[in-house]
């Protein structure tokens, strides 16, 4: 018996397969174990392919921007998918944008106001990927996807490509009913035409609400809990005294407390750790059990073996 690698048992493709590869240089937090493998498809014809002939015991994730993750210390087992340059596009057509999965919101917002359509000022503060912000239903500011959204091509864990209407989504609070092997391949957004000035500065305000109300120059996430029904997790948060609380080399963000924030060389246990330390704070002084925002994945170091899969040669 011998050791095979992960991507010697998948399907041949046009795109890129890494062995191994870090994840901590491609999220927010900087923290966590690699991806057995890692799938940068070539286009979408590659990304159907592949779909189409693994086999489906492969646990399969799909990486965004990274904003909003945590990813474990053991790292992450299967095949992580990373869309490139080919999911990254932004067109216009009259007042719509139609975009890539792989974009980030804040060029989508760009793009927009230059082209006089607003709509998507809100975007600039949404610091994730098109395809993360449908799957979360992003929003900010009294604005979310859900609003703006026309339709998404996807494909499915088959490797069909889908066409469907944001109300096929069924969205509901930070998140929608679509499976989460599904890839967001592109998007269409509504807009109405407005000066262009006028939304610079409507996105100016967002980016300067944004700056004073989060740590966004620490090395953190989005916020770390949902929100539940009629109050903000960061009140509770705070009046169960975690401002300002330590893990290791993780804390709570002092300038918002629904931030965790890495120090410098928090393990993504510490980060994990003082989260659900926070949980069991909250629950105690309030009787609200708060759920993680934060998309915890992979596993801890010592299941890290289960990276490995074994075979004959």
């Amino acid at each position: 018996m011998s050791v095979l690698k992960l991507s010697e048992m998948l399907p041949s493709v046009k795109g890129r397969y890494d062995n191994f590869s870090a994840l901590s240089n491609k999220t927010w937090f900087g923290v966590g174990g690699p991806a057995e493998v890692l799938f940068t498809p070539a286009n979408t014809d590659d990304l159907s392919y592949f779909f189409k002939e693994v086999d489906e015991k492969i646990p399969i994730m799909i990486l965004g921007l990274g904003s909003n993750i945590l990813v474990r210390d053991g790292g992450v087992p299967g095949v992580t998918i990373k869309l490139g340059q080919k999911f990254s596009f932004i067109d216009i057509r009259e007042s719509e944008i139609i975009c890539g999965g792989g974009v980030s919101c804040p060029a989508v917002a760009s793009k927009a106001q230059k082209n006089e359509i607003s709509g998507m000022e809100f975007l600039t503060g949404i610091p994730g990927s098109v395809g993360g912000a449908i799957r979360m239903n992003a929003g900010a500011y009294g604005e979310d996807i859900r609003k703006i959204l026309i339709s998404v091509e996807v494909l499915d864990s088959k490797g069909n490509l889908l066409r469907l209407s944001g109300d096929d989504l069924d969205f509901q609070y930070r998140r929608c009913n679509v499976p989460k092997n599904w890839v967001f391949i592109s998007a269409s957004f509504r807009g109405i035409r407005k000066n262009k000035d006028l939304i610079k500065e409507r996105m100016k305000e967002i980016r300067s609400l944004r700056l004073s109300s989060q740590p966004i120059k620490s090395r953190t996430s989005g916020s770390t809990f949902i929100n539940p029904s009629n109050i903000k997790a960061w009140e509770l948060i705070e009046k169960a005294g975690c401002r300002g609380l330590n893990f290791g080399n993780a804390s709570v963000s002092q300038h918002h407390c629904n931030f965790l924030v890495n120090n410098g060389n928090a393990s993504a246990t510490e980060i994990e750790n003082l989260g659900e330390e926070i949980r069991r704070r909250v629950f105690d002084t309030s009787g609200i059990q708060l759920s993680w925002e934060i998309i915890r994945v992979g596993v801890n170091i010592s299941d890290r073996d289960s990276l490995l899969i074994e075979g004959s040669s």
